[in-house]
């Protein structure tokens, strides 16, 4: 009866061990949370209101498209595109860069809408490779508190936490340069 005592304790501290040892060694970081992962999540069409949410822009005032915001009412950190998936916006890649260079942003622009380049010319976009330096979109956030600046990363990767904003802002022959909200 010992031996087996002995036996079962042993197994059981080896699982433990196991255990530990798995929980240890993973030393990937904390993902955060997707869209599908937010169980109940609260959209207005505002920005937020000081550190409560994470304010979504989209500005394609540059071709003449209204400007929206909106507020997520949530507690925990979310991944840019997953913000714009919950706010229902459709961004579209490049065939050349896929989903790290946006080409389009609910269909804006749309492939058959002439684009007047610095020169007088007209430009399409077919969203094969990267859009021209005078007409694109580009993606910034903004942290708590603070002003907005260039994402270093792209929406499929950029995290952001409540009480920060993120934009997608288009940018036609350098206007606007930046976003005003």
């Amino acid at each position: 009866m010992t031996s087996t005592l002995r036996a079962v304790a042993a197994a059981a501290a080896s699982a433990a061990l196991l255990f530990a040892l798995a929980a240890c060694s993973s030393g990937a970081p904390e993902a955060a949370p997707t869209a599908s992962d937010t169980q109940t999540v609260q959209v207005s069409d505002e920005a937020c209101a000081d550190d409560a949410g994470i304010t979504v822009v989209v500005d394609a005032s540059a071709l003449g498209e209204d400007g929206k915001e909106w507020c997520i009412a949530t507690d925990e950190a979310l991944v840019a595109a997953d913000a714009f998936t919950l706010v229902n916006v459709t961004t579209e890649g490049t065939e050349q860069y896929g989903d790290q260079v946006v080409c389009r942003v609910n269909g804006v622009p749309a492939e058959d809408q002439a684009i007047t380049a610095p020169d007088g010319s007209e430009y399409f976009e077919t969203c094969k490779t990267m859009a021209p330096e005078y007409a694109y979109w580009s993606l910034w956030v903004k942290p708590a508190g603070g002003e907005w600046d260039y994402a270093q990363e792209g929406a499929s990767t950029q995290k952001l936490e409540p009480g920060e904003g993120v934009e997608l802002l288009f940018t036609l022959n350098g206007e606007p340069a930046a976003p005003t909200s």
